[in-house]
């Protein structure tokens, strides 16, 4: 997904990725911190030769994909595209290293560039993302892959065909060393029986930008349009039932949506500015998702209810909130205590949180390499370089007439890559959002068949 080129006004997927702080609230609630170990040494294991990327599409998003990238040591930026020229030019101090394109075919047509990102407005995705794994690219491709499934169905199958290339979706909560840690603790039973989940997203902004260009302006806003968007449950949603799909190890099996055109009323957009959306998953458990551009309070989380406790997602943080009457699993007689609001905690440490909290240039790095975007951007960059180099030890040692061989070398490095949302789990995560976007637009109950899921 590109965004447009006004960022004082419009939507920058880094506030999806992180709220207000509000650790001293939850405390106060009773709250238990649940902190994950700082994984960014574990992740940095590759040390063979820097990985050339192409990122295609400077909108919003686009630059902060090159301003992440530029702090990941096995990354080189090695070609910006936009076809808007001042996208470029505002993307160039960012990578000044990089060659300047308005024709993606160039990076694509560049045997040096080995990985793409393709960061276009969502409807512009599949042409491109087709291109660049027929030329053999490592892509990663923004989410949601597609504004209709069938497109994404055809990226998600190109994907699967390319064996020896990394695919990997937008979906950085799968990046996120804090959600695998939790994972574990979410399905071991540690809150109980899973009973609901909650999520929401409330941000103030028109997701319109002005442009002097009639044609230009259209292009911009393609978001409002439901022609080429997937709304706000495709664009921003998925991420959210995509992360609880993956939390519970279950598909929705329907979604009942609504919405409406609640303070934008007279701009002439079609895309509702305000939705809610209830996912079924099986045994019962229900998913509430909200969010809107026409209100701010509260911010963007997840919580996932249990019997014995709820836990709460916000920025890349956890906590949990245990029941009066749930019972002890053994561990908090060794965990740290600390009192909360009356409270006892009990804190589940994976390893201890940095004591220094570091300040200026060092804290601007240090937002960059401790978001969802920047985990996700590493792992592609890591796996595609692990496989790259696979087949060039394979091919050099022992040539190109064993294909056989060389898949099965492949697999085995594929076997043992970081964790990232891969086509499939993209895939379903967009099917996902754009059902429920569906849903929305016709105010009903969409039954949601298990072979849409399925690629064929």
């Amino acid at each position: 997904m590109n965004e447009n080129e006004n960022s004082a006004v419009d939507f920058n997927r880094r506030d999806f990725l992180k709220g207000g702080s509000v650790a001293t609230l939850m405390t106060m609630l009773g709250g238990v911190e649940l902190l994950g170990q700082a994984p960014a040494p574990a992740l940095s294991t590759y040390a063979g030769p820097r990985m050339k990327v192409g990122v295609i599409g400077l909108g919003l998003w686009g630059r902060e994909i090159v301003t992440t990238l530029m702090q990941i040591d096995q990354a080189e930026v090695a070609a910006i595209c936009d076809t808007y020229p001042a996208m470029v030019r505002r993307t160039a101090d960012a990578a000044p290293k990089a060659a300047q394109t308005a024709d993606y075919k160039t990076i694509l047509a560049n045997k040096d560039i080995k990985a793409v990102i393709v960061a276009t407005p969502t409807h512009k995705h599949k042409e491109i993302v087709l291109e660049a794994l027929k030329a053999g690219k490592h892509v990663y491709c923004e989410a949601p892959l597609a504004h209709s499934v069938e497109d994404a169905r055809e990226i998600a199958l190109a994907a699967k065909i390319a064996a020896q290339q990394v695919f990997q979706a937008g979906f950085q909560m799968r990046s996120d060393p804090q959600r695998h840690f939790l994972l574990p603790f979410l399905r071991s039973g540690a809150i109980g029986k899973s009973i609901m989940a909650r999520a929401q997203w409330h941000k103030k902004q028109s997701w319109r930008s002005a442009s002097p260009k009639p044609e230009r302006e259209k292009e911009l806003n393609w978001r409002l349009s439901k022609e080429t968007s997937t709304g706000l449950m495709g664009e921003i949603g998925s991420h959210a039932v995509d992360q609880v799909a993956w939390f519970l190890s279950a598909m929705p099996k329907a979604v009942t949506g609504f919405g409406g055109i609640n303070f934008y009323t007279d701009d002439g957009r079609d895309v509702p500015d305000t939705v809610q959306a209830v996912f079924e998953f099986p045994g019962g458990v229900n998913m509430f998702y909200d969010a809107t551009l026409a209100n701010s309070f509260d911010g963007q989380y997840e919580i996932v209810y249990g019997s014995d406790a709820a836990v709460m997602l916000r920025e890349s943080n956890a906590w949990l909130f245990k029941e009066v009457d749930s019972p002890l699993l053994g561990w908090e007689v060794y965990a740290r205590k600390e009192m909360f609001y009356k409270e006892t905690g009990i804190a589940l440490v994976a390893n201890a949180s940095k004591a220094v909290v570091p300040t200026g240039q060092q804290a601007q790095k240090e937002e960059i390499t401790s978001t969802p975007l920047f985990f996700a951007l590493q792992r592609f960059t890591l796996n595609a370089a692990d496989i790259t180099n696979a087949i060039e030890d394979f091919t050099s040692s022992f040539g190109t007439d064993d294909p056989k061989a060389l898949a099965e070398q492949v697999a085995k490095v594929r076997a043992v890559a970081r964790p990232a949302s891969d086509y499939l789990e993209g895939f379903r995560a967009t099917v996902m959002g754009i059902k429920a976007n569906e849903a929305i637009l016709s105010q009903n109950r969409l039954v949601l068949k298990p072979e849409w899921y399925e690629l064929s």
